[in-house]
């Protein structure tokens, strides 16, 4: 039987996919005379015969770049919009690769099938793995058994830890409870806080426990240790979430010091190279989804204008790079004066941090639902990323006013250029607040990479049309 994240079932995607290419390379080469009569296609009245030596280059290539991609990582891939993407990147990828060696070996190759033979391959990769998680997820039996998890330390980095282990259901993990040596939150949240950390021996015993994850303060240090020491001799995995949080100001980077290694806590978050690649990304690929969203923003402004009439646009100040102000572009979706009726609508969750977006909010208008939804709202920021004010990926623009209320170790966010879209974006959108989850930001600022832009920048494809979490 196979198991969901495990070796056979990597090896089993390898030899799937490595049976896709050829075949469909097989099937176009058949199906290339029925594109004959279509608009610029060349008269072809024969089953193209391929070349054999490519029926084993393309499998091999096409794998191998999936393979770079973390395709066959399932623990990587626990989000159908993660595996998509990933799966996207991979393909563009293996695209441009196979085109080379066509143009530098069989330049005869007819362009359409090409096309045709990568958008099929695409398409049967998707919909076999589409099929993969969907029997998985019905029968149950592909996935390990349960994984009883126990968190050491209910603070922040603990909560977050929970709430993320309870968004991956495909992990099959049970979340059993925390420990904690503060009694005022062993009192606060007595259902899950299950004692102290003097009791991690028994409760690991008596709850058979597969995980302990530690997740105390850097201050904790000492503790952690004996934590660690005392989960020695029991059969149980132990891992360390960092509080980097309250370290780390923008880039920790190693460097000598009168022939001492130390650490550098002000390092500029990008370099000057990292930041040079970033702006040409921004305005080549911007410009580029310009020429198909002008038309799409030319009928989004009509919408808006027949069913509420104006102003289209509705613009707003927020903190950019530095906590620089400078004004956002939006299309209008809520009611006009919607701003003087925030304080209605505002609320506090059970930790008394300020919530000011809510699914069902009547301000917003019909036409706004549908353009939240697939985040159309958004796209006149084209125009705030061609100005210099905002990047195509980066952390979000805050509102001012919650900015007066961030921690110190939130205002790192701002060390880079503020984004379209970002690391926070495609976990979560507006089902997760962005003030109070900042901690996605500082990951993509700690990881930054072109890569990494062009991964987030296909994801959010992904994330926009599955339309969930955005409102």
């Amino acid at each position: 039987m196979l198991r969901r994240f495990s070796t056979n079932f990597a090896v089993f995607s390898i030899f799937v996919d490595l049976v896709i290419v050829p075949l469909m390379l097989w099937l176009v080469s058949n199906l290339r005379p029925l594109m004959s009569p279509l608009p610029g296609i060349a008269n072809i009245i024969e089953p193209v015969n391929i070349p054999l030596i490519l029926y084993v280059i393309f499998p091999l290539l096409w794998v191998a770049i999936l393979a770079l991609n973390s395709i066959y990582d399932g623990k990587k891939n626990l989000r159908v919009v993660d595996e998509f993407a990933s799966l996207t990147q991979a393909t563009l990828l293996a695209s441009v690769s196979m085109a080379g060696i066509l143009y530098l070996t069989f330049r005869e190759t007819s362009r359409a099938l090409f096309v045709t033979f990568v958008l099929l391959t695409f398409l049967a990769m998707i919909l076999w793995r589409t099929l993969a998680r969907v029997v998985f997820r019905v029968y149950r039996n592909g996935l390990p058994r349960s994984q009883r998890v126990l968190i050491a330390g209910a603070g922040m980095v603990g909560r977050n830890l929970q709430a993320q282990l309870l968004e991956y259901k495909d992990l099959n993990v049970h979340f059993v409870g925390f420990l904690d040596d503060d009694p005022k939150k062993r009192t606060e949240h007595p259902d899950d806080v299950l004692g102290t950390l003097g009791d991690i021996r028994d409760v690991v015993r008596n709850r058979k426990i597969d995980n302990v994850v530690i997740t105390l303060p850097l201050r904790a240090y000492e503790r952690t240790n004996r934590l660690a020491a005392d989960l020695l001799d029991l059969p149980v995995k132990l891992w360390i979430v960092p509080d980097y949080f309250s370290v780390t100001v923008h880039q920790a980077v190693i460097e000598n010091f009168a022939g001492i290694p130390m650490l550098d806590l002000r390092a500029p978050a990008l370099s000057e190279y990292q930041r040079m690649l970033k702006r040409g990304f921004d305005l080549v690929v911007t410009t580029l989804l310009l020429i198909p969203a002008l038309p799409i923003m030319a009928l989004v402004s009509l919408f808006i204008l027949l069913d509420d009439g104006r102003p289209i646009l509705f613009t707003q100040k927020r903190a950019g790079e530095n906590g620089r102000l400078f004004k956002i572009y939006k299309f209008r979706t809520m009611v006009r004066g919607a701003e003087e009726l925030q304080k209605d609508v505002e609320t506090l969750d059970d930790e008394g941090n300020l919530i000011h977006k809510h699914p069902d909010d009547p301000r917003v208008t019909r036409v706004g639902k549908f353009l939240r939804r697939f985040s159309l709202d958004e796209m006149p920021q084209f125009f705030n990323i061609l100005r210099g004010h905002m990047s195509l990926v980066g952390p979000r623009p805050e509102l001012p006013d919650l900015v007066e209320k961030y921690q110190p170790w939130q205002r790192k966010r701002f060390a880079i250029p503020q984004g379209l879209t970002g690391w926070w974006q495609i976990h979560g959108r507006s089902d997760k607040p962005m003030h109070l989850h900042t901690e996605d930001d500082l990951y993509y600022i700690q990881n930054y990479s072109i890569w990494l832009d062009i991964e987030i920048c296909i994801k959010t494809v992904w994330i926009i049309l599955r339309g969930k979490g955005a409102y």
